[in-house]
């Protein structure tokens, strides 16, 4: 009896021994085939050289911070000229984004007005424009902020963009009561709106926003770096590939301002802008362009403003034109009148005017193309297959293009551009 329990056992053993060998040899030997590291080519390999100095790069007393990663040995090739669109086929490797020569870039960078507090907020806006469009050009990032950068809000951004970071302080000067500004007036003005809901009317910090965005950012020290820019807010989406290069389209075609959405402005929060913008082109006519765009910011000739502006939050623009005597004269003209406190501008409408009475129409440009979304509206792609070629996922029912809201289709008519089919 004991006998045969030991056998049972023994043969027990042997069978395990031979599938442990075989489970080795067919399974085990897996775990050596897995994919390795590959080394990285030389040029990659080489350190990043550092950023060139820069005599103005400081502000309030604080030094420019810069983060900049190697850049791709071939990003500036030779121009092979833009593609018309990107084929959605699977079947063509040729047909991704990766594969489309970016062609020589333009001295341009994005732009971000965000607080600590943003920090992820504004990754997920870096990642959209990164992955969407920036993976493939590396531009240059510039954050600004009133108060210093802290070192986590500088190495989540510094990770994810492709170019190189750069952190700013804003100065004082530029992100406080100027010393005409009556604050009792001001300050009642606040409370007034609060009282009525104005939206941010009792925000004092949305005031300090409005009157940088429209009168300083550009000229920061690190901005005057470059020639254009690409203005990205927190919490942003874009849908759809981007196939082209926007800032060389604006170089190369003698565009100065660009957007992707226009509405109408809260008419409480600007009740006497016009009246400012007038008085500017009294006491300077000789920076009125010959062929402005009166007809989209007036229905009577100038007589009053019908409210239509381009939505700022997404705006590319010519830092030359921004830093221009015209622009300049016209944002410290409306700056004396006091209406950044003693109402509620906001650096749209001031943006918006300014394109439309300093630029001819043919320095505006619509990017139909760029779908983009800021709560709560959405830029969709009007063509059909413009949508399908640049992989987007927005929804074309979402499109506030042609809403009652919307002054796109006051933008076409000026333009004299043809409406999608079944737009009035």
């Amino acid at each position: 009896m004991l006998a045969g329990s030991n056998a049972r056992i023994l043969r027990y053993i042997v069978v395990a021994g031979i599938i442990l060998i075989f489970f080795y040899h067919f399974s085990g030997s897996r775990y050596d085939t897995l994919p390795r590291p590959v080394p990285a080519p030389d040029h990659a390999q080489a350190a990043s050289q550092p950023s060139p100095p820069n005599d103005e790069a400081t502000t309030a007393g604080r030094p420019v911070d810069s983060t900049q990663k190697s850049i791709p040995a071939d990003r500036d090739r030779p121009n092979s000229g833009f593609p018309k669109s990107v084929s959605a086929s699977t079947d063509a490797a040729a047909s991704t984004l990766a594969d489309i020569d970016p062609g020589p870039r333009a001295n341009a960078t994005f732009v971000s007005l965000a607080r600590n507090a943003d920090v992820w907020d504004i990754a997920r806006s870096i990642r959209q424009v990164e992955d969407r469009f920036n993976r493939r050009f590396n531009y240059d990032w510039v954050f600004l902020n009133d108060k210093p950068f802290d070192d986590n809000f500088r190495n989540i951004t510094s990770a994810l963009v492709s170019g190189t970071a750069r952190f700013g302080q804003i100065p004082v000067e530029h992100w406080s009561v100027p010393d005409w500004i009556d604050e009792d007036k001001a300050t009642k003005v606040r409370e007034d709106m609060k009282e009525r809901k104005i939206i941010y009317g009792d925000s004092m910090s949305y005031r300090h926003m409005c009157r940088f965005e429209s009168g300083f950012f550009f000229q920061h020290p690190i901005m005057k770096n470059y020639d254009f820019y690409w203005r990205v807010e927190p919490s942003i989406e874009l849908f759809c590939d981007i196939a082209q290069d926007p800032f060389r389209f604006m170089k190369e075609n003698g565009k100065k301002y660009s957007f992707t959405i226009s509405l109408l402005e809260y008419v409480d929060t600007i009740p006497t802008l016009w009246d400012s913008a007038v008085k500017f082109i009294e006491n300077y006519p000789q920076h009125v362009a010959a062929d402005n765009s009166m007809e989209f910011l007036s229905d009577d000739g100038g007589q009053t403003y019908n409210m239509c502006h381009f939505w700022s939050n997404f705006e590319i623009g010519s830092l030359e034109w921004m830093r221009s005597d015209a622009y300049v004269d016209f944002f410290n003209s409306l700056d004396q009148d006091g209406g950044f406190f003693y109402e509620r501008w906001g650096d749209a409408p001031v943006h918006s005017i300014a394109a439309g009475l300093l630029l001819n129409k043919t320095e505006l440009h619509f990017f139909d193309e760029i779908a983009y979304f800021h709560m709560p509206f959405t830029h969709c792609p009007n063509d059909v297959q413009s949508r399908i070629d640049l992989k987007c996922h927005c929804n074309p029912k979402d499109n506030f293009d042609w809403s009652r809201y919307s002054c796109t289709s006051r933008y076409f008519e000026m333009m004299g551009m043809q409406k999608p089919d079944g737009v009035d």
